[in-house]
């Protein structure tokens, strides 16, 4: 991983900003976290995308990357940072870092290069062996990832997804497939993580080849 603009995709923070800054030397770093009162971190809102343009805006010598750090980035405030991105003023580069690439809109993704960091917590939270999927296991499942966050969950989908079409052990018709995208819209909207997860296995359930 690189001092450069882009997004990475992590679980973990701190790490990552570590990373950044032993490679840091001359540039700067402006970081805005969206949190709650309670630093607590939270959905970036388009008070927090106008504070980072305003930023953005003040000049500076050396370069200056701003740095953009949520689980998740509300649409609004992606469509009022694209320009900005597009276009930085001089001495200005963005890095965005959040917990998904399903967080960020396409429009978003196409401008910057995007890195996908595999976190040994993220890697636990996909086990899953669809081949062998029953329904004890898919309640274990469910059960073992029913505290998950919204931004989670929606990379559980996605890897439980890919892993189904790899596995071809399902008849993963027109339905099916609509269902999984359908998923992540339903998260976007608040619809419990554990609803979505039963939804899914069960569906995959039905659907599996015998």
């Amino acid at each position: 991983m690189n001092l450069a603009s882009g997004i990475i995709i992590t679980h973990q923070v701190q790490t990552v900003l570590n990373e950044l800054e032993a490679q840091r030397t001359t540039e700067s770093f402006t970081i805005i976290k969206s949190e709650d009162d309670k630093g607590k971190p939270k959905e970036f809102l388009v008070e927090d995308a106008q504070k980072a343009i305003e930023k953005a805006y003040v000049a500076s010598e050396n370069l200056n990357y701003i740095i953009l750090v949520a689980p998740k980035f509300s649409d609004i405030a992606q469509n009022r940072l694209l320009k900005v991105i597009e276009e930085p003023p001089r001495n200005k580069a963005f890095v965005i870092i959040t917990e998904s690439k399903s967080a960020l809109l396409d429009t978003i993704k196409s401008r910057l290069p995007v890195t996908i960091l595999h976190d040994n917590s993220l890697e636990e939270q996909l086990s899953l062996d669809l081949e062998n999927l029953n329904l004890s296991r898919a309640y274990e499942f469910v059960q073992e990832h029913s505290k998950v966050s919204a931004v989670e969950c929606k990379d559980l989908v996605e890897k439980i997804s890919l892993d189904a079409m790899r596995s071809q052990k399902y008849n993963l018709d027109g339905s099916t497939l609509k269902l999984f995208s359908d998923s992540i819209k339903a998260l976007d909207v608040g619809s419990p993580t554990t609803f979505i997860l039963n939804t899914l296995l069960l569906k995959l359930l039905a659907q599996k080849i015998k």
